[in-house]
């Protein structure tokens, strides 16, 4: 949360940035040093290639050049390639390595020996692996990364006469590369950023990472995280491929994508480059994954609906919005407090006056018992208070970020703050012991890290003022403290400045001083982007040890890997019709990044949102990853019984969500699994659908349930394009729309309806909801099969992973957890469904089964029906009931007749989820 400036004036600051950003790029193409050349390259004992390159002649543009670099090549697995080139005598910081765990390279000044290949001037060579090829020109060095199935270059480094860029050029606190693009190619990633022009990297935007407490309203600009990642979908003779290049690096860095090339201007550390080979958007970020860790798994409960809000000011409003949401028939599974219940607004406390602890713990027992939860927030600065336990515990063991020897001083919201070092061991274990002491006074259910970037209302280097209090009744975010600029280090004042809140601010501006001084002597300049990130393991590692379940941590800053600890929302959005729009992006891109429990402010963070707004937005947010309400204390309130409205779009949109979390919770396990995103764009499926490369306005949860949402104001209809096949609508399962080539069709959406679509050959598991996820979950399951409408013959198939769910690890063979397969055909006039489960167990012990079996898409009507389970025949089949309905279909006529198709549902049946079934039946003709 920040001070919730005027949109005007956040206007005026965007204006600002735009003039800015367009002066640092013109000056992008200036050519900065001349290049190495490669003068040895032999084969390291692990399968790699340890070479060295010199500098072909100084420059001193940004500082001199480090004359001698050592590069290493080597291909780590069959899809992913590595190439690290560091300075060959002296060591560099490079991200921990016990952050992120992976190989490591070979040590400096590793000697060249018999094996190693002197190389002439200009030679051209490779270095070969399963997916991917490596080669290099010696003088001036340049390597190109190649695709093997197709010679197709991914990346190339080498900078010829015509190029807007040069070679490559390695300083202390000033490294650049960069590749040329394919003008067609879809670029995705290097965020975290709102992107007004939507999900699709556009030539000419600025693109800085470095984590920063700028809020989502800002455009084009580093906000909250550091995801120095691209993914590249390009079609090659009619076929897609993508593949996705890491610069593992948290220093701070403006990258230059100009359409036909990219260029990173980086301050300090490594080159450190992943390539992964994919070649389809979903096995890209499979490989990702599997290398910056998998994401979270997620409890169950987390998929519900959450409210918070900054300003509940006491336990009996809190109290209020849960009646509330429970009188207006709103699903409602967590709810959250910003630092309202704190004392002083410091960590770890409850206020003795507005949220007294008997009546606190009275309020999360009646939570708990109706299957409900709660979560608090966190910020990091702990607050300068001598009678501050945790403060003192703090000092006593030294946890807190340094400055000449003492603990760096900032404000944020208690005031006077000092910053724990998450690089700390020490700070690890006295972060968990605060957790747990808070714990046993509130059993709270999760934890909210927030301000992580980290915050800091003022600059510099402070001191408590000792003629007036800090904080003065005046705004808290206003710097209160006695503070003096800090330029006289290389830190503070770095020779190239990146574009920093989209003004190249000073990088100490509103945060921790840039020269101050981690463990290990580890400067602020270097691990800045890392601390919501390092804060994150922390706060989930302790969670775990101290729950032994589950953890859900929501973290704002984020960093390469936090995916694998810590769920997101997008930061500090504006109630408008444009931040519900930019919201989709961004939610897509952190799926791209490895962080799929993603989701916005719903309604805005401030100012209100119009009531038509709030309507639309829940449309969109019901059906975010992370769904949760969340508005500013300035804004008046706007939970979503508030208008008549919005509480019915609110029923019919949560109605919705509610049903499918069976469908969602399978997708938070293939996430857990293998880092496929929950909501993904359009082309994670239909790769060769090049009308949705750029498409922003529209998603899917998983490979088949696609979201096209009203977003903008006054509209009762909108325009929405569907890949090619046949969709239907999860609402009125009688509605279908045929788009044989793909279509935009337009689609009636009056004011509390959203359009949702599953696609064809899909199996999708649903349940009845309910106004808690716990009690949603024991409703009996309606499995919804999809063939193409009124086809002859066709197969579907889907998935569904049951699990006890606030177990810590979400795996199969534990004896809790159970995984099926669904299948369906229909063929020679018989329709069938069946089911493979594994480990059936832990499902048959919670008696779950299959009421109903919804069949879209056939062409007859259903008779001589039979079904066995686990290979038995169930004889007495009494109480199934078939019933028929004539589908309509909205459909682009290309020479062929419209589909007739109808919607079967068998109801009354009691199939054991945990046991294999089969159901057939012959098919009549339809009338």
């Amino acid at each position: 949360m920040v001070f919730p400036s005027s949109s005007s004036s956040s206007l005026t600051l965007f204006s600002l940035a735009l003039l800015i950003c367009s002066s640092v790029f013109s000056s992008a193409s200036t050519k900065i040093g001349n290049g190495y050349r490669l003068t040895s390259i032999e084969e390291t004992p692990d399968g790699g290639f340890i070479g060295h390159l010199m500098v072909n002649k100084k420059s001193n543009t940004y500082g001199p050049d480090i004359p001698h670099l050592q590069i290493f090549i080597k291909h780590e697995t069959d899809t992913r390639l590595r190439v690290h080139i560091t300075d060959a005598e002296n060591p560099r910081w490079e991200v921990p390595y016990n952050l992120l765990p992976r190989e490591q390279p070979p040590l400096l000044k590793t000697s060249i020996g018999a094996k190693s290949r002197k190389i002439s001037s200009w030679g051209v060579s490779e270095v070969s692996g399963t997916e991917l090829i490596f080669s290099y020109r010696a003088d001036p060095f340049g390597f190109a990364v190649k695709r093997r199935s197709n010679g197709d270059v991914l990346f190339n480094s080498s900078a010829d006469g015509g190029d807007p860029f040069g070679d490559l050029v390695f300083k202390d606190q000033y490294l650049e590369i960069s590749t040329k693009l394919p003008k067609e190619a879809s670029i995705y990633g290097l965020g975290e950023n709102t992107q007004p022009s939507g999900i699709k990297l556009q030539p000419n935007d600025p693109y800085t990472l470095y984590t920063t407490d700028v809020s989502a309203i800002n455009l084009n600009t580093d906000l909250y995280g550091s995801h120095p990642v691209y993914m590249d979908l390009r079609n090659v003779g009619g076929v897609a491929y993508a593949h996705a290049v890491l610069l593992l690096n948290s220093n701070g860095m403006d990258v230059f994508y100009r359409g036909s090339s990219l260029t990173y201007k980086v301050i300090g550390g490594v080159f450190d480059f992943y390539f992964f080979s994919g070649p389809t958007p979903l096995s890209v970020v499979d490989q990702y994954t599997q290398f910056v860790g998998r994401p979270a798994p997620m409890p169950y409960w987390a998929l519900g609906f959450h409210q918070c809000r900054w300003g509940y000011h006491n336990l009996s409003v809190v109290e209020d919005v849960v009646e509330n949401y429970r009188k207006a028939q709103i699903p409602l599974d967590v709810m959250w407090t910003d630092d309202d219940h704190m004392d002083a607004k410091k960590d770890f406390t409850l206020s003795p006056v507005n949220f007294p602890l008997p009546n606190t713990t009275a309020f999360l027992a009646k939570l708990h018992s109706r299957g409900m939860k709660y979560i608090v927030l966190i910020d990091p600065g702990i607050a300068v208070n001598n009678s501050y336990g945790t403060y003192q515990r703090g000092m006593a063991s030294d946890v807190f970020i340094k400055y000449d020897g003492e603990p760096y001083l900032a404000q944020v919201w208690p005031g006077a703050v000092y910053f724990p070092d998450f690089l700390n061991p020490k700070t690890v274990a006295w972060w968990k012991d605060e957790i747990a002491r808070f714990r046993e006074l509130v059993p709270v259910d999760g934890l909210w890290i927030d301000m992580n970037e980290p915050s800091n209302f003022c600059s510099g280097k402070c001191q408590i003022p000792k003629d007036r209090p800090c904080p003065d009744k005046g705004p808290r975010w206003i710097c209160c403290l006695d503070c003096k600029n800090l330029t006289n280090t290389k830190w503070d004042d770095p020779p190239y400045k990146i574009n920093a809140s989209g003004q190249q601010v000073p990088l100490g501006f509103k945060t921790i001083a840039t020269s101050a001084v981690h463990y290990n002597g580890i400067l602020e300049y270097n691990a800045h982007s890392l601390y919501g990130f390092s804060q994150a393991i922390a706060t989930q590692k302790a969670l775990q040890e101290l729950l032994q379940k589950r953890p859900f941590v929501l973290s704002r800053s984020t960093f390469v890997g936090s995916g694998h600890y810590a769920a997101h929302w997008t930061g500090d959005n504006q109630g408008t019709w444009e931040n519900l729009r930019y919201s989709i992006s961004t939610m897509l891109n952190f799926g791209i990044f490895g962080v799929p429990m993603v989701g916005a402010d719903i309604c805005g963070f401030y100012p209100q949102p119009t009531e038509e707004l709030c309507n639309r937005w829940i449309e969109v947010g019901a059906f975010y990853p992370f769904s949760r309400d969340h508005a500013n204390f300035a804004s008046p309130r706007q939970e979503l019984y508030v208008w008549d409205s919005v509480a019915k779009s609110a029923r019919n949109a949560l109605g919705m969500r509610y049903k499918l979390l069976p469908y969602l919770y399978t997708l938070n396990y293939e996430a857990h699994t293998t880092g496929a995103p929950v909501a993904r764009p359009l082309f994670f499926t239909f790769t060769n659908f090049t009308k949705s490369y750029g498409l922003s306005t529209q998603f899917l949860l998983g490979d088949s349930v696609m979201v096209s949402p009203v977003l903008k104001p006054g509209k009762s209809e909108i325009k929405a394009l569907f890949p090619p096949g046949t969709w239907y609508s999860l609402f009125d399962m009688t509605q279908g729309i045929v788009s044989k080539e793909g279509h935009y069709f337009t689609l009636d959406a009056p004011l509390n309806a959203v359009n949702v679509h599953v696609y064809q050959n899909t199996i999708l598991p649903m349940q009845q909801g309910g106004m808690t996820s716990a009690e949603a979950r024991l409703t009996p399951y309606n499995l919804v099969v999809t063939f193409p409408a009124g086809v002859a013959e066709a197969e579907a198939k889907g998935k569904l992973f049951l699990d006890e769910d606030e177990l810590t690890e979400m795996k199969l063979g534990n004896g809790y957890s159970t995984y099926i397969n669904f299948y369906a055909s229909v063929s020679n006039n018989t329709a069938k469904i069946w089911s493979e489960v594994q480990e059936g167990k832990f499902a048959l012990s919670k008696g779950w089964i299959v009421g109903k079996v919804t069949v879209l898409g056939l062409s007859g009507k259903g008779n001589a029906l039979s079904i066995n389970v686990d290979g038995e025949p169930v004889s007495d089949v009494s109480k199934v009931e078939f019933n028929a309905s004539e589908q309509k279909h909205l459909e682009k006529l290309e020479g062929g007749d419209r589909r007739k198709s109808m919607l079967i549902e068998v109801g009354g049946l009691e199939l054991p989820i945990g046991k294999n079934f089969a159901m057939t039946w012959k098919m009549g003709i339809m009338g």
